[in-house]
């Protein structure tokens, strides 16, 4: 079924606060589409929903901010091909018009395939591949979010995005859970275990006023300031804000990277990190669980790296963490690396 809200509504469906497994920021990529005269295929994977600058306009035409197909005057539709970041059980999608008023098409359809590396075809146009319907056709609206859960929880690598029979998409935004082999991972072997890419994910936090608490797992460094967890100004003496970050598999944590890239004077005082090991993201987000001490309180510094291995406590299985940071401020990236407990 679809649902028509804003994806910032409170009211949005729960699957819009999972990973969007497509996002180019996380490493998904568009690989082929059969026409994006008008506007690039890779657009579709960009942050945000999209936006539009009334005089702005190339060789081609109008220049949007997503991606469109000319004017279709042969039998047939237009597709793209997103590989996805990571492989992932989709849980819903948004396909988001924005902007796209007399040029959005009039429905959508999407399949997946879970593709090895070594089976990623070169030509995509030719093949007749084991696609299978997560999205059965499904209608679209001028200038909106639609959003419509996905009909199977298999796992997928890539997926078909149909438009009937061509125009214009903003944004496609892929909600699901990152499927990661952790058998195959050796026991000695250290990765981020906070790590989006991983499937590490941020459930909770007591304030994010500037940006959201989901930057801190991304991929490399921040790209500017907005692109981290940063709180409003906090005027309560002696005052703590904090996030709590789901590990993508539990295990004892053996290294800690706490990034302030681009916070100079608004980064934190200080921080300490906190673990607990739980079976229930409920009893963690209301407390009930019994938190022991990773990080002492440290102090920060502006737009740097702090590195932390012989600071941190003894610990054996840990599947969430909590950052603290005193009083306020940002951080741009948090990396908990560790042994995950196989």
């Amino acid at each position: 079924m679809a649902i028509k809200r804003s994806e910032n509504d409170i009211n949005a469906p729960a699957f819009t606060k999972m990973t969007d497994l497509a996002a180019e920021r996380l490493g998904g990529k568009v690989l082929y589409a059969t026409d994006d005269f008008f506007a690039e295929k890779e657009n579709l994977i960009k942050p945000g929903r999209g936006i539009f600058i009334e005089d702005k306009y190339t060789e081609r035409g109008k220049w949007m901010d997503g991606w469109e197909s000319r004017r279709k005057r042969t039998p047939g539709h237009d597709w793209a091909i997103v590989q996805l970041a990571t492989p992932g059980r989709i849980t819903g999608f948004d396909i988001d018009t924005n902007f796209f008023l007399g040029n959005h098409p009039p429905h959508a359809m999407i399949e997946g395939m879970n593709l090895q590396n070594a089976e990623i075809p070169e030509d995509w146009a030719n093949l007749s591949l084991g696609w299978k319907e997560i999205l059965k056709k499904s209608p679209l609206n001028p200038g909106s979010q639609h959003f419509y859960e996905a009909q199977n929880n298999n796992v997928y690598t890539h997926l078909k995005l149909h438009i009937y029979p061509d125009g214009g998409v903003a944004r496609l935004k892929v909600y699901g859970e990152v499927e990661k082999d952790f058998s195959a991972i050796g026991k000695d072997e250290i990765i981020d275990l906070a790590a989006a890419i991983n499937g590490g994910k941020a459930i909770q936090c007591n304030d994010m006023f500037f940006s959201d608490m989901s930057n801190l797992i991304m991929p490399n460094r921040g790209v500017n300031m907005g692109d981290g967890w940063e709180t409003k100004r906090n005027r309560t003496p002696n005052n703590r804000d904090w996030v709590i970050l789901k590990l993508a598999h539990p295990g004892s944590i053996q290294k800690i990277l706490v990034d302030t890239c681009h916070f100079k004077g608004n980064y934190p005082d200080s921080c300490s990190i906190e673990g607990c090991f739980s079976e229930s993201d409920d009893a963690v987000q209301m407390d009930a669980v019994n938190w022991q001490t990773v990080l002492d309180n440290q102090k920060l510094q502006a737009d740097h790296e702090h590195h932390y291995e012989k600071e941190i406590k003894s610990n054996d299985k840990i599947s969430h963490v909590r950052l603290n940071i005193f009083p306020d401020g940002g951080i741009s990236r948090l990396r908990i690396f560790g042994k995950a407990n196989t």
